[in-house]
């Protein structure tokens, strides 16, 4: 069966409430993150996962009120179609959330038969108690990994500071060309790299996201058709910005697009390694 993974195709289930999509951070830059795109075995399954354990909502968008679910700077997208594989393996390893407190959202994610797998996810050195990776310094006080089904991975961060439930807070990339994918991002997205980084990663910022990106000892899968198969960027004067990508010797995969139900424009494009990116605009202004 041929995959089209077009904004369009969305399912998600509860009784939506409808309101604007909410890109919060889409005011603070010309291009901002915008959305995660899955293929899903069963919508009832990731319903359960993203809105009833993590707590995103689900709101109406366009004019046939198809539905998404919200999370502050980040709109997860479920399309019906049985994933290649997991997100683990891919180049979109994982993505991320904070939370003001990790222990009750671990024990819901439990409660709700999710798995915790911060023991075999968390990075080299980390000390895990209870599903939780110690962290000191800076914000962050623990980590966590909760394994979604179709093996979405998800990393939740605790920032005690934060008032909001939970908040889009990264996307984390795989590559055995590290550095060279960061700087790809660094150049084509405008992302700022991170002065002072420690670990065994790099990060970039755009507007409401950190872009992390870590070495794999082997080769990775291209996201097209995996749990997350495409990842989303809202761009300000679309048109324009795909022109400087053909410019730069990027081949579009979908070209500049409307589309009417959305009252938004697309395009799509893939990077050097293999990563799905739908490319938009207008997103934040959907309702």
């Amino acid at each position: 069966m041929k995959r089209i993974p077009i904004v369009l195709a969305l399912l998600v289930w509860l009784p939506p409430m409808s309101a604007s999509a909410q890109l919060l951070a889409a005011k603070e830059g010309p291009i901002v993150y915008g959305h995660h795109h899955l293929y899903v075995t069963s919508v009832d399954a990731h319903k359960k996962f993203w809105a009833d354990t993590l707590g995103g909502a689900v709101v109406t968008i366009g004019t046939t009120k198809r539905e998404i679910v919200r999370f502050p700077n980040a709109l997860v997208f479920l399309n019906a179609m049985a994933p290649s594989g997991p997100s683990k393996g891919s180049t979109m390893n994982h993505i991320g959330f904070s939370v003001p407190s990790l222990r009750p959202v671990i024990d819901k994610v439990k409660a709700n038969g999710f798995r915790m797998v911060t023991a075999e996810e968390a990075p080299a050195g980390i000390k895990v108690e209870n599903d939780i990776g110690l962290a000191s310094g800076g914000d962050v006080s623990g980590i966590a990994y909760a394994l979604g089904p179709d093996g979405v991975k998800v990393e939740l961060v605790e920032i005690k500071k934060q008032s909001a439930p939970i908040v889009s807070h990264h996307i984390h990339f795989f590559g055995t060309q590290q550095k060279e994918m960061h700087d790809w991002y660094v150049k084509v997205f405008g992302a700022k790299p991170r002065a002072g980084q420690t670990g065994t990663f790099i990060t970039a910022d755009l507007p409401g996201i950190g872009l992390n990106f870590s070495a794999s000892p082997e080769p990775v899968a291209s996201t097209r058709g995996r749990v997350i198969d495409h990842i989303g960027f809202e761009v300000k004067n679309l048109e324009e910005f795909t022109k400087k990508l053909v410019a730069q010797g990027i081949k579009l995969d979908r070209p500049y697009t409307k589309v009417d139900a959305l009252n938004i424009s697309i395009a799509f494009i893939t990077d050097p390694w293999g990563t799905y990116i739908e490319l938009t605009e207008g997103l934040d202004k959907v309702n």
